[in-house]
């Protein structure tokens, strides 16, 4: 991957509807050869899919909740099984294994404080092998994007 390569990827994570036209040109390329290389990075994999960014509170789930789970014991089962689960949860949009205290960092949203506790109690407690579960609610957003930083 080259630089143009990065500036493409960069400029379809600030607009994924650009034109190939308007592409071209925002990154000093003819339309040709940069279709050509995009093409490349949807064939490889580097570009996985398209989507839409939506507002979540216009959307119905204002409530954005990071949660901290530990696992005890650590056996390969326990993990797998928890794993396996949360895959299935499609409150939980992002899960993340991690260092230090927390061996799972979980992003959750949902409606509301009643719809978090029927989620906490209906579908994360019944799950095998979790010894300790922090919560901590999202109430303002100071920055959220998805463009990588340029790495030259």
């Amino acid at each position: 991957m080259d630089i143009k390569d990065r500036q493409i990827l960069r400029a379809l994570q600030q607009n994924g509807r650009i034109t190939n036209q308007e592409l071209a040109s925002k990154v000093n390329l003819s339309p040709s050869p940069c279709l050509r290389r995009l093409r490349i990075l949807e064939e490889s994999g580097t570009i996985r899919s398209y989507s839409a960014e939506v507002d979540a509170k216009a959307y119905g789930l204002p409530v954005m909740v990071f949660v901290r789970i530990q696992l005890n014991p650590h056996t390969k089962e326990v993990v797998s099984n928890f794993e396996q689960k949360i895959r299935l949860l499609d409150e939980v949009l992002e899960c993340h294994l991690m260092t230090g205290p927390a061996d799972y960092l979980l992003r959750v949203m949902v409606a509301d404080l009643d719809a978090y506790e029927a989620f906490i109690r209906g579908k994360i407690h019944p799950i095998n092998g979790i010894s300790s579960i922090d919560t901590s609610f999202v109430y303002g957003t100071v920055k959220r994007t998805s463009v990588f930083p340029a790495c030259d």
